[in-house]
């Protein structure tokens, strides 16, 4: 296969620039929804004691980022096959890929609203010892999960962004999403302005409301800036059978990546959960959780752009500098997580004073944050060299990696909270765990070499 000699903006390039280039622009756009979740965090603690809606904050949140995490491994299957292209200089290609990362979000997205009304409220009747938390919950993701198929759509443009080295115009569909949602947070939640008072639902609502409108104006910029013509974006409509396959083949596997990590988290939160009926030890949970959200932007831009920047340099020809693009983008990561994770260690109680005013939960989650901070600091370098195993294409190498590190990580936390009711620290000291089992996997396989026979 030809590849293209000069370069016309798709291809990548190895430097600092290039790689602050592409993920500065999606960090700042991820940061704008994390702060909107923070905010919308704030907004339910304002209900009743605050503990409990804190608590089924935690729990559906979790619930529902099994399928919003669906997406994303659908989004970082397409988003590579896209770099791969792109890099390759094969513009056409770009847009029957994308046409069909379409159809497939939509099968997807299909699946999940029919398994939250199907599975869900039997799923967290058996886990929750709670009533009022399991019957909150229950009625949250049944509105919830109608944002999904708009989310999916919203990732899969997103993935059309970042693998064709245009992240830059990502921040435009956030912004909206987050200004929107934390609009109508403030509003539907407590009842202001004239709108009425949802309460826990009013949160669900405001989500896929904005997700809606996130959708929309993505859309318009990829009209707007013509990548629509450019990339032959919609010529196509009909299901492609061996496009949608390469599709499917590349992303099932980090879909099911995954829905192992976040199914690991909720059994994690529901072994939290059952520590007590005061709610406390979730609550914290659900902080912590934030923290990861909030002070992680860096981490998972870095990710991203190792993701489309391997799969690119591939495209280009260029193997042997591989190893040395993901080392730069490592440092970059680490570099940003130690800069928010002293920050935060400075000055944890300003952070969790934002949820609440009780000195003695800032007292008891402090512990808790400085062992999440340093499970983010694993974090920064092993996401770097996971996504670089998604960007040479061998997915399944990822969820090989991924049981591995959730069977350990699984036990642990059995062990931690089940038979030795260590606690709350060594519970989140998993995280520890779990990044450097993840980073000791990828390290190997990356410099095994084994990727580089791999052709998509």
């Amino acid at each position: 296969m030809a590849i293209a000699t000069g370069n016309t903006g798709l291809q990548v390039e190895i430097t600092n620039r290039q790689i602050l280039k592409m993920a500065l622009p999606i960090s700042l756009a991820m940061l704008i929804p994390q702060l909107n979740f923070v905010t919308n965090t704030i907004f339910l603690s304002q209900i009743g004691d605050g503990v409990t809606a804190l608590g089924t904050a935690g729990i559906t949140g979790v619930f529902y980022l099994i399928f919003a995490l669906t997406g994303n491994g659908l989004n970082s299957g397409l988003q590579g096959l896209l770099a791969r292209r792109a890099g390759e200089n094969r513009p056409v290609e770009i847009g029957k890929l994308f046409m069909q990362g379409l159809w497939i979000a939509l099968f997807f997205a299909i699946a999940a609203i029919i398994l939250t009304y199907t599975v869900a409220p039997y799923f967290l009747a058996s886990s929750l010892h709670s009533d009022e938390v399991r019957t909150e919950a229950i009625r949250f993701l049944k509105i919830r999960v109608w944002g999904i198929p708009f989310l999916y759509f919203f990732q899969m443009c997103n993935a059309l962004l970042v693998g064709t080295n245009n992240s830059r115009y990502m921040k435009y569909g956030f912004w909206t999403m987050a200004a929107l949602n934390i609009f109508l947070d403030y509003t539907l939640i407590k009842g202001r302005l004239g709108f009425p008072e949802l309460g826990f639902d009013g949160a669900a609502y405001a989500s896929v409301i904005a997700e809606m409108l996130g959708m929309a104006v993505v859309l318009g910029i990829i009209f707007y800036k013509k990548f629509s013509h450019r990339f032959s974006l919609f010529n196509d409509w009909k299901f492609n059978k061996p496009v949608a396959g390469l599709i499917f083949r590349q992303s099932s596997p980090l879909v099911l990546q995954w829905l192992l990590s976040i199914l690991a988290w909720m059994l994690f939160y529901i072994f939290i959960e059952n520590l007590g009926e005061n709610g406390r030890p979730l609550a914290i949970s659900n902080t912590m959780r934030n923290i990861f959200g909030v002070f992680g932007i860096f981490v998972w831009a870095f990710a991203s752009t190792t993701n489309s920047m391997v799969s690119n340099i591939i495209g280009q020809g260029k193997k042997d500098q591989v190893e040395t693009l993901i080392k730069k983008i490592m440092w970059l990561s680490i570099g940003f997580t130690a800069a928010l994770c002293l920050l935060i260690n400075i000055f944890p109680a300003v952070f969790l004073s934002m949820y609440t005013s009780d000195r003695s939960f800032v007292d008891d989650a402090i512990p808790v944050i400085r062992i999440v901070t340093c499970g983010m600091m694993v974090m920064s370098f092993s996401t770097v060299w996971l996504n670089a195993v998604t960007g040479t294409a061998n997915t399944k190498i990822n969820l090989a990696i991924e049981i591995v590190a959730i069977l350990i990580y699984s036990l642990y936390i059995y062990l931690v909270l089940k038979v030795f009711d260590l606690g709350l620290i060594w519970a989140w000291a998993s995280e520890i765990l779990y990044w450097g089992i993840l980073f000791l996997l990828s390290f190997v396989y990356i410099r095994s070499g084994k990727w580089r026979k791999k052709v998509i």
